[in-house]
């Protein structure tokens, strides 16, 4: 079945498109659907429905408060806006269409339940976009739905105030490597890049796409140490020997080739660069800003989390993680504050004193 519906689509593909699928000819922008709306979920609809995309937002708490009242209040180098689009509290509420393209941008504790939140709600073939960090999402979603596709993120934003979302990234907004799950490209992924180019944003369709999730995950090891060393404090030291054990378990596990896609990616020149937003400081990475906002979860167990799963997997120790995911969950529960720890307790911590 999924290979017949792929080639109808690729059949209608060839009756609208230029021979590269993107031409004039090509068919109407897909409605999207954007879960979860913190500061890249929020960038993303903002960006979309600014540039006129049909965009609706599911979103919690006091920020489905703040968006439904008022908009979402989008901050970038170039300017703020306000940017209105329809928002609601569940996917229960949306009259899904066939065209819809559903982009999961909620921490990863929070996926499972979205997914079946979204196929309740009669969610069966439309496109489902894990524009997410770690490695657990596009699994999890593949279990319930045929039409995954692994999304991987780079984009400089901030979520700590309820309708509003600062993006420093310039002169694009974000970049944005897209591919089927787990490999592969079809129309989908050329119609959404399309859409991200339109809304600002750079994306590049990659068949292997997970091999850029491998290297993003290595990046997002130190969101836990930020947090507790407080915003842009990674130290360098620490972070070569966290980064060499997740190497060590990628290697039992196979996992050989990755592209680094953090600040030496030659893709950024010129393209993705940290820019001013006017009235606004960089609060730093998504843990950090978990921490800043009390949200009462961090995404810790997904990200140095899997490294630990796969070195138990495998059969390889993985200490300084599992010292980290530790350490997430104890900063969530005391309420800390980003930057309560110093460098040399946090050192002490993981036995590198």
């Amino acid at each position: 079945m999924h290979s017949i519906l792929n080639a109808i689509r690729g059949a209608f593909a060839a009756l609208f498109s230029e021979p590269e699928g993107l031409g004039s000819g090509a068919p109407p922008t897909p409605r999207f659907i954007v879960f979860g709306l913190g500061a890249v979920g929020g960038s993303l609809a903002a960006s979309l429905a600014r540039s006129g995309h049909e965009v609706i937002g599911i979103a919690r708490g006091k920020m489905l408060e703040a968006t439904r009242a008022d908009g979402l209040l989008f901050r970038t180098p170039a300017g703020a806006e306000r940017v209105r689009f329809p928002v609601v509290a569940t996917p229960a509420e949306i009259r899904f269409r066939p065209d819809d393209v559903i982009l999961l941008t909620m921490k990863s504790q929070d996926t499972e339940a979205a997914l079946h939140a979204l196929r309740d709600a009669g969610v069966i073939e439309q496109p489902i976009l894990c524009a997410q960090n770690g490695l657990n999402n596009e699994r999890l979603a593949l279990r319930l739905f045929s039409n995954v596709y692994a999304v991987t993120v780079m984009i400089p934003a901030d979520y700590t105030v309820p309708g509003e979302v600062n993006c420093f990234g310039t002169p694009r907004h974000g970049m944005f490597d897209i591919g089927r799950y787990p490999t592969g490209l079809d129309d989908t992924v050329h119609r959404v890049g399309k859409a991200l180019e339109a809304a600002n944003h750079a994306a590049y369709p990659m068949a292997d796409v997970m091999r850029s999730k491998y290297g993003k995950l290595l990046e997002n090891l130190g969101n836990v140490v930020e947090a507790a060393l407080g915003p842009g404090n990674h130290r360098t030291d620490v972070m070569d020997a966290i980064r060499a054990e997740a190497e060590a378990v990628y290697r039992a596990a196979g996992i050989t080739d990755w592209i680094e896609i953090g600040g030496g990616d030659p893709r950024r020149a010129g393209v993705l660069s940290m820019g001013e937003v006017e009235g606004a400081t960089r609060v730093g990475g998504s843990s950090t800003q978990s921490l800043r906002r009390g949200a009462g979860s961090i995404e810790t167990d997904y990200l140095n989390g899997e490294i630990v799963l796969m070195g138990r997997l495998h059969g390889v120790p993985t200490p300084l993680n599992s010292v980290l995911v530790a350490l997430g969950h104890e900063l969530i529960a005391k309420g800390a504050e980003p930057g309560s720890y110093t460098p040399e307790t946090l050192k002490q911590r993981l036995g590198l004193a």
